[in-house]
């Protein structure tokens, strides 16, 4: 598997179908700086991107993998791309099930120091090194566990269907309810509540 005359296939076709960078990241939910990745031969796309990158550009996941557009499905290739889609979906649930653990573990952590600070006879600003110390380690926890929300899975737009991964900046400051945020969707640029599912 040649990762540079894939790229420059990804990029053929692109070109062929009169999208732009930025316009295939929109339309995957991606940045445009990932579909670059992929074009120079840095990096592959994500075994949850081929299927609808595929579709997008009209040619097979063999096609892809090849680099060049064939008149023969090889229907082992895509079963091998259905398994990989398949592996990728439990390991988001149980990357999902660290982000609980995390968050639990951050919060009490936090909750541990507050208390421990309450508590023992030392001066008033031993407390606060003390409670600073838990806030910092708290902070770390969800930084990760949002990261981990964030990677694991996609959100779907209300409104129109489309799963995307959205930016770590709109994670961390949008309206949420559990896993349900409030965000602007890349592909009909509407704002609702997406909902993040595995696959």
């Amino acid at each position: 598997m040649n990762q540079f005359r894939i790229g420059k296939f990804i990029s053929e076709c692109r070109k062929k179908k009169g999208i732009t960078q930025n316009e295939l990241a929109e339309l995957l939910g991606i940045t445009n700086r990932a579909v670059s990745k992929w074009e120079t031969g840095i990096c592959m796309p994500d075994a949850g991107t081929i299927p609808e990158l595929c579709q997008i550009l009209d040619i097979s996941i063999s096609d892809l993998f090849s680099g060049e557009k064939s008149m023969e499905n090889n229907k082992d290739s895509e079963k091998f791309i259905l398994k990989l889609v398949k592996e990728k979906a439990e390991r988001d649930k149980q990357l999902l099930i660290l982000e609980i653990l995390i968050g639990i573990l951050s919060t009490s952590v936090l909750v541990s120091f507050i208390l421990l600070a309450s508590f023992i006879n030392v001066s008033v600003y031993v407390k606060f090194i003390i409670i600073l110390c838990g806030i910092i380690l708290f902070a770390v926890g969800i930084f990760y566990a949002l990261l981990i929300e964030r990677i694991a899975g996609y959100y779907e737009c209300s409104k129109c269907h489309h799963k995307y991964i959205p930016t770590y900046k709109q994670i961390l400051f949008s309206m949420h309810a559990f896993r349900t945020r409030y965000m602007k969707c890349p592909k009909c640029k509407c704002s609702s509540w997406s909902k993040k599912v595995i696959s």
